[in-house]
């Protein structure tokens, strides 16, 4: 016990010094840097400078610039209403409406049930080669989001492109973003592919993640959306840099890239012998002379009674008598008024009201109608397959990595909810810079937001793991009190044990160690009890020493279990000489 106190008052004096270390070193620092920010953990974010293999990056954080770069559509949507087709949605450069960093600001869009569109071109084209292409950006669903897009379109490199025409039918290399209607929650890929032989475009879908996405659109946080497609057709689809999608593009998307070698002939049609019935009915049957379909299934049971006290002259259901027609009734208008019905009391206490009838019960004489037992067909072919002929539009695309040139970048979305925030986009070739980028974006961005959310619990074991001497307070608060407490728990437990034992001792009571002992001492007592008396002068005779000995027997009788034993009645006594 001792040892446990000497010890944790020896680390209360450690834990006191190094607080007193800290709060000097403290004290430095601030003479040292007045400059210093009053807040520690305050996040500083510093518009990032793109470095590496780079063909487009924006952080949208200087307005002139955007203003500059990107360009918003003045297109009118094809086979729309004149009222909507027009791409009058409105874009805005600022922060998150709230936990954003200072400084950081991103592309918004602020209005909501309206075409949007804005796109800028890249910094030199990205051609398919023997490099990968990445795709970064992130999107903040500020007032979550109840139906429309917020995806990217990678605009195919074209002569004479025109961004102020932007719409949905501008041709396009790569679809990639989220997207949302109802419950159908999505997380487009989509590549158009051209077809070898005649150079002709398609729409290929990659299918669906098996991860829930629902949380993205109505957390209100930034999520980081990132598209990899390898050269050799491999591709890889994260979100907060967790893979939700990955698959290669000759066998994950839908229509597949390369056609079957062969289809059917649409020109084979099936023989009109051609019978496909696998079972007939058995021609050679006849329905028995005694089977008769008239039959009912149920009839009424022939020998049920009517129970005693049934009211016939009484119905199930009565006018309520304490109803009143409403004042405002106009039966010209309403019809005449009736009151509701109600159970009839009268039959409450009785077995039934109303015209009585016997139950049904099943009909033995019922077999339904009669038909034919089944039996295989004869004629039977199996099931008829027009024949299979080579695919005149087959080819086969191994690379279909190799897709057309990117040129530009744009989003054209409609949405039911506005404040939708994009940041950050980016597009390389090295996954390095990608994540480097994100690190000086991203991430800061998201720790502000994640900081703000989290709870005091995290908030202690985060600060508590960048002051790992407060584990020693931790220990000392919790731990020693834990301490006192089972170390006091088993002295109360020995020191009761021991009394347990004292008393045991005191009463004579016998206890599981000390039956032997104690049958020992009985034995060498009952050995003793009867001593060899010498002479007869020794020898009490007389009535006064019966008395006495009567009067001894009978206080030794009333006498704790620790006195000398008893002499059992007619035993002689041994006295002292005189």
């Amino acid at each position: 016990m001792r040892l446990i106190l000497l010890t944790a008052l020896w680390l209360c004096l450690s834990i006191s010094v190094r607080c007193e270390d800290d709060s000097e070193e403290a004290t430095v620092t601030e003479e040292l840097d007045e400059s210093a920010p009053e807040n520690p953990e305050e996040i500083t974010y510093v518009s990032p400078t793109p470095k590496g293999h780079i063909y487009f990056a924006e952080h949208f954080d200087v307005p002139e610039e955007f203003e500059a770069k990107w360009v918003r559509s003045q297109a009118k949507k094809d086979g729309a209403d004149e009222e909507i087709a027009k791409y009058d949605g409105k874009w805005a450069v600022e922060g998150l409406l709230k936990d954003g960093l200072k400084g950081d600001l991103g592309l918004v869009l602020k209005s909501k049930a309206k075409h949007a569109a804005i796109s800028a071109s890249l910094d030199r084209p990205f051609v398919f080669t023997n490099k990968p292409l990445i795709v970064q950006y992130d999107v903040t669903f500020q007032n979550g989001q109840e139906c429309g897009g917020a995806y990217i379109k990678l605009l195919t490199q074209e002569t004479g492109m025109r961004l102020s025409q932007f719409t949905d039918k501008t041709p396009y290399t790569i679809m990639f973003g989220p997207d949302k209607c109802g419950n159908d929650h999505k997380l487009h890929f989509i590549f158009q592919h051209k077809n070898p032989k005649d150079g002709s475009y398609s729409e290929k879908h990659a299918k669906k993640p098996n991860t829930r996405l629902d949380e993205y659109f109505k957390d209100g946080k930034p999520h980081l959306y990132t598209l990899m497609i390898h050269p050799d057709n491999t591709f890889d689809v994260s979100v907060d840099y967790k893979i939700v999608n990955k698959g290669t593009l000759l066998e994950d998307f839908s229509p597949p890239v390369n056609p079957p070698a062969e289809i059917d002939d649409p020109e084979d049609s099936k023989p009109d012998d051609w019978d496909e019935r696998e079972k007939i009915a058995d021609p050679d049957a006849k329905k028995p002379d005694d089977w008769d379909e008239n039959e009912p299934e149920q009839v009424p049971d022939a020998d049920a009674t009517k129970p005693d006290g049934w009211l016939d002259d009484e119905p199930e259901m009565i006018p309520d008598p304490s109803a009143e027609k409403p004042e405002d009734w106009d039966e010209d208008m309403d019809g005449t008024w009736e009151a509701p019905l109600i159970n009839n009391p009268s039959c409450e206490s009785a077995p039934g009201c109303g015209v009585w009838k016997a139950p049904m019960k099943a009909n033995p004489k019922f077999k339904g109608k009669w038909r034919a037992p089944m039996i295989d067909n004869p004629n039977y072919r199996g099931r008829w397959r027009p024949r299979r002929i080579p695919n005149p539009d087959f080819f086969e695309d191994k690379h279909p990595f190799n897709m057309a040139s990117i040129g530009a970048i744009g989003l054209e979305l409609w949405s039911m909810s506005d404040n939708i925030l994009f940041d950050n986009f980016i597009i390389t070739d090295d996954k390095i810079v990608s994540e480097q980028w994100a690190a000086e974006t991203f991430d800061l961005k998201r720790n502000l937001v994640d900081r703000d959310q989290e709870s005091v619990v995290q908030r202690l074991m985060n600060y508590t793991n960048k002051n790992p001497w407060l584990w020693a307070v931790y220990v000392i608060v919790v731990g020693l009190p834990l301490v006192l407490i089972f170390t006091f728990c088993c002295n109360s437990q020995e020191k009761q044990d021991a009394a347990r034992a004292a008393l045991a001792k005191k009463t004579d009571d016998a206890v599981e160690d000390d039956e032997g002992a104690e049958e020992a001492v009985q034995n060498e007592e009952e050995s003793e009890a009867v001593p060899q008396l010498e002479g007869d002068d020794e020898e009490v005779n007389d009535d006064e020493d019966a008395k006495e000995d009567d009067e001894d027997a009978e206080g030794l009788e009333d006498a704790p279990a620790s006195e000398e034993p008893v002499v059992e009645k007619g035993t002689r006594r041994r006295v002292r000489k005189d």
